[in-house]
């Protein structure tokens, strides 16, 4: 839990919730910050299994990951590569179109090698309002909509001091939603649709995290059959990607078409008081503990090692 990313904060939440749980359930478990730790220490005192509570880059991109593959340490979620894609937006959508699974249209902008005219043609391409936000970063950090051209230039600057890939991408007008999902391979199965609405249509960072004026509704109300759609397509996602363990996606439905699109996969969902993982458990029968201890089971390694247990 913590790290070093720009979610430090809703890490250290997601983390003391997870512990609690743990402990509750005779798990002799603790607390490792590996922004103030060596990971190397994991291997020195003798710990069985990591339950990777980190969000966002050294902790969700496959950085972790890949030192507790070295160190022969089974972790939670999913592995090196998977992880490494499932951060990445763009990275991301490229796999989804490969596959065919639908995602909003995008730009790709690289910091230091876009003009100001390259800017200025974004919303010819998109259309307006569009997204614009860092490739690589979570919880709605350095994201802007933007609903005037005028508008271009300072969310742009605004998302490349946080990644040198900015994401422009096309907005989709309509519900909102997320979708969990447990397990791995052929065993992966969608939770409960949670359609999520915001003051104004604005999830951000505080809306997530800090004010309880957005409601998540769950059963999601959603015309018939379009929640097994979503839940069917978001597997697909999982498999595509070749998570494991667990993960959460996320879905804009076009209200007027009713089609949903992916938006991006979630490796390391958050756990804390305001979380959707758990709410979506909650709502097909499973607590917050159970959801833990049933993760923590899950833990794995990408490659077995030699002689090891």
């Amino acid at each position: 839990m913590g790290g070093m990313s720009a979610e430090r904060e809703i890490s250290l939440m997601s983390g003391s919730g997870v512990l609690q749980a743990l402990k509750s359930r005779g798990v002799d478990a603790y607390a490792f910050d590996p922004a103030e730790r060596d990971l190397g220490e994991l291997k020195k005192e003798g710990f069985d299994r990591c339950f990777i509570a980190l969000h966002g880059r050294f902790g969700e991109d496959g950085t972790v990951q890949g030192a507790l593959e070295l160190l022969g340490i089974p972790y939670t979620g999913s592995g090196v590569m998977a992880s490494s894609m499932a951060i990445d937006k763009v990275m991301t959508k490229r796999v989804l179109l490969a596959e065919g699974l639908p995602t909003p249209k995008y730009v790709l902008l690289r910091r230091g090698a876009y003009s100001v005219a390259d800017v200025d043609a974004v919303p010819t391409t998109l259309g307006l309002p569009l997204i614009v936000k860092p490739a690589r970063e979570g919880s709605s950090i350095g994201l802007t909509k933007v609903v005037d051209a005028s508008g271009m230039a300072a969310a742009v600057e605004q998302a490349a001091k946080l990644d040198a890939d900015i994401l422009c991408e096309q907005f989709i007008s309509g519900d909102e939603v997320t979708c969990p999902v447990l397990g791995s391979g052929p065993d992966a199965k969608a939770l409960p649709v949670i359609r999520i609405v915001a003051p104004e249509g604005n999830y951000d960072y505080q809306n997530k995290y800090f004010t309880d004026t957005t409601q998540y509704i769950v059963p999601c109300g959603l015309p018939a059959g379009e929640e097994a759609v979503i839940q069917d397509m978001v597997v697909k996602a999982y498999r595509t990607l070749n998570c494991r363990g667990w993960a959460r996606a996320d879905v804009m439905i076009d209200r007027t078409t009713r089609k949903p699109y992916l938006l991006e996969i979630n490796t390391s969902p958050g756990m804390t008081g305001h979380s959707l993982v758990p709410m979506s458990a909650r709502a097909a029968g499973l607590s917050y503990e159970d959801l833990c201890i049933e993760l923590l089971k899950t833990a794995a390694l990408d490659y077995k090692q030699e002689g090891a247990a």
